[in-house]
């Protein structure tokens, strides 16, 4: 890399087509929105028409040129042809997100096999479906980015969340071993690990109580974040603008974790 390249062409994103799964709202949608920014077409995939449809105008209320398609990611044959009719329509895929997931909290002793393997296919066998289908065309192309959305259960534990933390700890590893692999095609592969975001999800768990005091999980957060605060979708748009551009090109099998601080403090004192 000479002295002449520009910064801005470091993070450009032109000319690339990205698939971000599952990003009709939250985290997947504000890592698009990012991405478009950057200047790529974006692609993503809904498993109902109706989130479909009001992702799409989500995006065009934004003014987001998007592609949305029906695929199941735990299918393999839909995502064959999702990333067949992307190409057809939009190019091939040179960034691919695996944003899509799920968590179910239940208590390890009293959750089934069927509920555990559900997570586990959605957050874990999922990734590795999409990836083994965009692979092809990167090597064939000379290059890709993969970003994988991890979460802080990659690294620790907590109650209730057996399924969602066996799953995001094998994507790590799928992470690193994608970056083992095919690093030598010229592909990156790398984890994105969101702390505790503010979405529309969490928004409960944040809400004032009746004595006007905060609810006891959003006490918890906040005292375990050196920030101080929850983190937000827009928190993630640099870090998925990095791993998806030539400003990444030499990080191969890292995971970021943009979590306001949380996993590097052991806490305060009572």
């Amino acid at each position: 890399m000479g002295s002449k390249i520009m910064i801005e062409e470091l993070f450009s994103l032109k000319g690339k087509t990205a698939l971000v799964t599952g990003a009709a709202y939250g985290i997947g949608f504000a890592i698009a929105e990012a991405l478009a920014g950057a200047g790529a077409k974006i692609a993503f995939n809904c498993r109902n028409r109706e989130h479909l449809d009001a992702a799409l105008r989500a995006y065009a209320e934004k003014g987001i040129e998007a592609k949305g398609y029906l695929a199941d990611v735990t299918d393999e044959g839909q995502i064959a042809a999702l990333v067949a009719q992307i190409e057809k329509e939009l190019g091939g895929v040179d960034i691919l997100v695996n944003n899509a997931g799920i968590i179910k909290r239940i208590p390890m002793t009293e959750m089934s096999a069927g509920e555990f393997r559900e997570v586990v296919d959605i957050d874990l066998v999922a990734p590795f479906l999409v990836s083994k289908a965009v692979l092809p065309g990167m090597m064939a192309r000379g290059g890709g980015k993969i970003i994988n959305i991890c979460s802080m259960m990659s690294e620790l534990g907590r109650e209730t969340v057996s399924a969602y933390a066996s799953a995001k700890g094998g994507l790590k590893m799928l992470t690193r071993n994608i970056a083992s692999e095919y690093g030598k095609y010229n592909i990156q592969c790398n984890g994105i690990g969101p702390g505790y975001i503010a979405t529309p999800q969490t928004a409960p768990l944040r809400e004032r109580q009746a004595d006007g005091s905060r609810h006891p999980f959003d006490s918890f957060i906040v005292a375990k974040t050196p920030a101080e605060r929850w983190g937000t979708p827009e928190d993630l748009m640099g870090a998925a603008i990095f791993l998806a551009s030539k400003a990444s090109d030499f990080v191969n099998g890292h995971i970021l974790y943009v979590d306001g601080g949380i996993l590097a403090y052991i806490g305060k004192q009572p």
